[in-house]
């Protein structure tokens, strides 16, 4: 079988060099660039048709111009299709050429290859490299279906079935005929598999088959990578039970061997050693500079919790660090700040399970209570959030919006004066990051329960001494067993209580009824209040707290409070809270990447390390030379 494409993009290989710390290893980071194979026409453009004449050059360079764009309308997903293939292709076509310079079959294919999907966004792959195998090397099928097996492996990062990649066949088939065919023959001995071994089942076939069937077929890009693939993870253990329990129960049942579990890490050298440079340098001179590439050495900071000295510098640091997103917010939001308040931090990608919303409510609980009694006794806080929304997502937008209208209110109110800021970073980035980490006092990781695949903020803001308020959901569960829970703030209902709630039939109203406080924060929303030139404007997210609360905000919303409550008493002792503190970072030695990248090349990829000698190396290179 050939394939024969419309148009030809070449992809041009950008390379960065990723320098491993202290040792004597410098890997590449390869990314593509789409190019035209015909940048202008010259006959089209002596016809007369300027816009056709550079038509190929517009097409291919926007392949790769903007990633993730708006897939709300036919022309985004058809962009965002054919940027996953152009990418997984140019990777694909230069690993066997790099292969097969030292190869001249591909029988050890696997051996010297691994790739891991990272979700569903590069699943195309399998289809791709059996595509390259059979059609262009010539392998036999089995062949080619054992090589791909073998070298694949699949990261899950997702609960959420809608997050689920899937493509129309209608698309598929228009874009990428061939592998369209390719999938449905890898379909087709797949099912024949299992038919063999579920005889007469056929409702387990419909919810096996990479085709979902309807009155419009899609192809399920995570069925295709979980069966193109020898290892299937989630990354935290509870994402990895709900994995195997709900999303991909039958995949799990089938082959229970292939699914693992690898709980996320963040690497402490950008996220505590190059973003927190004074706490660096403060563990350093208390326990050696080896828990730089031995996370788990921080576990000795456990010995200075009672040292005063120590205390009161790990205390300097942190308010030097707040001092210096104070300044960051006065420059670039016109805030002043109080850097004496708790500073409340959620950071994050802004969706609806990660209630960013059930945080604004607490905001408005909080200035309610100021507007009751002007003289209310509160702990001054400061709620900072950041994040960005994907372009198509109205809910999330809206949301953003809502934060910032709160924040114009609460910060101009002179009844509020310093007790209470809201303050939300623009173009939230790593680099923000870098300020925002070191500065919290209080870290957000709010989600529902059993929506959240694992976060990796939770452990970048214990890592640098924030205590969490947090549900059992991700990693949450992993970093609450590591710190302590005496040492972290848990509220709200856990997963299994809120698939019983749903499946009882959860009505929002019961809430919003029965809980006078909560009933004035949506009534306040609700009026306009917080923006009076638009007092419609967030009326959708009223009645999707009143009418369906997806991600039971109100259900959650008083234990959220109360658990608030006990943050603020506990942030009045100073001491006991540089205590936790300290704790919380001493006690984040497993959530370090490096523990994570050992874990997949021990378990999955089967590759060992490998220590360059730089002497050798020169010696090798120089009689090269002669």
């Amino acid at each position: 079988m050939q394939w024969i494409s419309e148009r030809t993009v070449f992809g041009t290989p950008y390379d960065t060099p990723v320098v491993g710390y202290d040792n004597n290893t410098v890997n590449k980071l390869r990314l593509w660039s789409a190019k035209a194979s015909d940048e202008f026409n010259f006959q089209i453009f002596d016809a007369g048709d300027y816009s056709r004449a550079v038509a190929d050059k517009t097409f291919s360079e926007n392949i790769s111009k903007v990633l993730y764009p708006h897939d709300n309308t036919p022309q985004g997903q058809e962009l965002r299709l054919q940027q996953e293939y152009f990418f997984v292709s140019c990777s694909l076509q230069d690993i066997i050429r790099l292969y097969l310079r030292n190869h001249d079959n591909f029988d050890c294919f696997p051996e010297k290859v691994a790739i891991q999907l990272n979700d569903t966004h590069p699943s195309i792959g399998v289809a791709e490299l059996m595509r390259l195998l059979v059609d262009e090397h010539q392998l036999d099928w089995n062949q080619a279906w054992q090589i791909t097996q073998n070298t694949f492996a699949y990261t899950n990062h997702t609960l959420l079935t809608e997050a689920l990649e899937r493509w129309s066949v209608s698309l598929f088939g228009r874009l990428l005929p061939r592998h369209l065919e390719i999938i449905y023959e890898i379909n087709h001995h797949f099912l024949d598999d299992v038919r063999a071994k579920y005889p007469n089942d056929q409702a387990l076939l419909e919810r096996l088959s990479l085709i979902e069937e309807g009155a419009e077929k899609y192809v399920r890009m995570a069925h295709l990578a979980c069966v193109g693939s020898h290892a299937v993870n989630g990354v935290a253990a509870l994402h990895t039970q709900l994995l195997q329990q709900k999303v991909m129960r039958d995949f799990y049942q089938l082959w229970p061997n292939k699914f693992n579990n690898k709980t996320n890490g963040v690497t402490p050298r950008r996220w505590l050693l190059l973003s927190n440079p004074q706490l660096a340098l403060l563990i350093t001179q208390k326990i050696g500079n080896n828990w730089i590439k031995q996370l788990e050495d921080l576990n000795q900071l456990e010995a200075f919790v009672e040292d005063a000295e120590f205390c009161s510098k790990w205390r300097w640091i942190k308010q030097q660090n707040k001092q210096k997103l104070t300044n960051y917010i006065q420059r670039h939001n016109g805030i002043a700040v109080n850097p004496d308040s708790l500073f409340d931090i959620q950071v994050k990608r802004i969706h609806e399970y990660k209630r960013q919303l059930l945080n604004v409510l607490y905001v408005i609980t909080l200035y309610n209570r100021i507007k009751t009694n002007p003289n209310i006794n509160i702990l001054p806080r400061t709620c900072i959030f950041g994040g960005k929304a994907a372009p198509g997502y109205f809910m999330a937008k809206l949301i953003v919006k809502l934060i910032n209208s709160v924040a114009d209110v609460v910060n101009n109110d002179s009844d509020v004066c310093d007790r209470l800021k809201v303050v939300f970073l623009g173009n939230y980035s790593v680099s923000l990051g870098h300020l925002a980490y070191p500065a919290a006092d209080l870290s957000e990781q709010i989600s529902t329960a059993g929506k959240e695949a694992s976060g990796t903020g939770n452990m970048k803001f214990a890592m640098n001494g924030a205590l969490t308020i947090g549900t059992l959901d991700g990693a949450n569960v992993e970093i609450r067993e590591e710190v302590g829970s005496e040492n972290f703030f848990l509220f709200g209902l856990t997963a299994q209580e809120v698939a019983a709630l749903k499946s009882k039939g959860y009505n929002p109203w019961d809430y919003y009824n029965t809980n006078a406080e909560l009933r004035q924060v949506i009534d306040r929303i609700d009026s306009g209040y917080f923006c009076p030139g638009q007092p419609e404007l967030f009326k959708p997210i009223v009645e999707s707290l009143l009418h369906k609360d997806e991600y039971l905000h109100l259900a959650d919303y008083q234990s959220y409070v109360d658990c608030q409550e006990q943050v603020a008493k506990a942030y009045q002792d100073q001491e006991n809270w540089t205590r936790m503190s300290i704790l919380n970072a001493a006690r984040m030695g497993k959530f370090s990447s490096d523990r994570t990248i050992q874990e997949y090349c021990q378990k999955i990829w089967q590759a060992e390390a490998v220590k360059i000698d730089l002497q050798a190396y020169r010696q090798e290179a120089a009689g090269l030379k002669r």
